[in-house]
């Protein structure tokens, strides 16, 4: 057993030094992301002046890479609610040096998952056609289309999301803005909305954060669900089924709570925070993505079951062509990625063993990404006629456009943490002791 010991004074400090002036690692991170932006919105551009041609796509695969990056994209962002909210109600004190991060997470890999939609129809200046509004066209969407549902749950999410977040950063941008100087100061005291700390804004803010936890919630069953009905609710062989929904809830918390860890573990030693983010944290988020993986692997099995025992023929060639078909490799690096990689996590040697650990997290988010590219791709490539049959390879402009969206990503969420404190300042001071002259707080962290 290992014991820690912080006081009080020290969290601010320790906290904050992360928006500290950039060293040449960060300015070199987020160049290599505005690189990767620059080249996705390179081949964006293409796209738009020379059509969408330049994509993979055909008949029969009308749906491609975007949608599989649409379709994972908003899975990560489930983390940071499932974190934030849920283990709020529940009070699990884990989350108190994990849900910033994760909730910021939760806003930038919902705006990129925005994108993909504006990309995927093409005529992206025509885009908001797709919204429902009164017009003098007299033309409306499609209101049983589960596409429209999308909307509506994902902004929704995204609505309730950033109020979330944003209410949560008000004690924490007091603390800064009481620090900082200049233009910097003049932004604080505006985004701190008057926090003085007093006992009745802690008591609005308290009332406000347990509401808003408690909407925020159902939230992560009803999108992902949303999500998997615009699959569901075809009759498309591969997709026809009731299992989606938990499916994708689970997949989606999976890959959400893996990306957290990819995250954090380099934010801590980088920042020197290991006082604060414990292994015990690593290890508890390692728990939950052992739950989620054995989710996910039965959901597999239960599919397999499904088209087996259903006795249909279309059901049952597209499993088996999944497998040892033309689009076996995505399949079979699912499998491992998402089934076996994640195995070792039952140990706690392993848990707690962060290079491992980074390199689990890193499969599991390339799993999840072939889970999404199987389902699709599979399913539309052989249905019903073979005449109609055509495989689909992505294109150089759609590989561009993702590894774009991997660096709009990751460079919104770098200079979060040059602008906000991405551990919560309040919450950590939450579990120390009061703050009196030499006090500290103690606890364990298993070696």
């Amino acid at each position: 057993m290992k014991e820690i010991n912080f006081k009080y004074s020290e969290i601010n400090k320790d906290i904050l030094r992360s928006l500290e002036k950039p060293g040449l690692g960060w300015g070199l991170l987020v160049g290599i992301a505005v690189t990767c932006v620059l080249i996705g919105g390179y081949c964006w551009g293409r796209q738009l002046r020379y059509g969408m041609g330049l994509a993979g796509l055909n008949h029969p695969v009308g749906w491609g890479v975007y949608i599989t990056d649409f379709v994972f994209w908003v899975g990560i962002g489930h983390a940071g609610t499932l974190i934030s909210a849920i283990l709020f109600l529940f009070r699990a004190r884990w989350r108190n040096a994990i849900f910033r991060s994760a909730e910021a997470m939760t806003i930038f890999a919902v705006m990129t998952a925005g994108l993909f939609p504006v990309i995927h129809v093409g005529r992206a200046w025509l885009a908001w056609w797709l919204f429902p509004y009164p017009n003098q066209r007299m033309l409306w969407v499609n209101f049983r289309s589960p596409l429209l549902w999308d909307v509506f749950a994902v902004s929704t999410y995204f609505s309730v999301s950033v109020l979330f977040f944003s209410l949560g950063l008000v004690p924490d941008v007091a603390a800064i803005r009481d620090r900082a100087k200049g233009l910097r100061k003049k932004m604080y005291t505006f985004l701190a909305l008057g926090w003085t700390g007093t006992t009745e804004n802690w008591r609005h803010y308290m009332a406000g954060y347990g509401f808003l936890a408690a909407l925020a919630t159902p939230l992560v069953l009803s999108v992902h669900s949303v999500v998997s009905w615009d699959f569901a609710v075809s009759l498309v062989p591969g997709w026809h089924s009731t299992i989606f929904a938990p499916y994708f809830v689970a997949g989606a918390v999976f890959s959400g709570i893996a990306m957290v860890a990819t995250i954090l573990i380099p934010y801590r030693k980088i920042f020197k925070l290991e006082k604060y983010l414990t292994l015990w944290h690593f290890d508890m988020m390692s728990k939950l993505i052992v739950l989620t993986s054995s989710i996910v692997a039965y959901s597999y099995a239960t599919e397999y079951f499904i088209a087996w025992y259903g006795d249909d023929s279309f059901e049952s060639f597209i499993f088996w062509e999944r497998t040892f078909g033309h689009y076996s490799i995505p399949f079979w690096a699912m499998i491992f990625c998402n089934c076996i990689a994640p195995l070792p996590l039952w140990f706690p040697k392993v848990r707690r063993h962060l290079p491992t650990l980074f390199v689990i997290t890193i499969f599991i988010n390339i799993g999840m990404w072939f889970e999404r590219f199987n389902i699709i791709v599979s399913s539309l490539a052989q249905d019903y006629d073979p005449f109609a049959w055509g495989w689909y390879i992505p294109s150089m402009t759609e590989m561009g456009i993702t590894l774009g969206s991997f660096g709009w990503f990751f460079m919104w969420f770098f200079l979060f943490i040059k602008f906000f404190p991405a551990m919560a300042i309040t919450e950590m001071k939450e579990i120390c002791d009061p703050p009196m002259k030499g006090s500290t707080h103690a606890h364990t962290e298993v070696a």
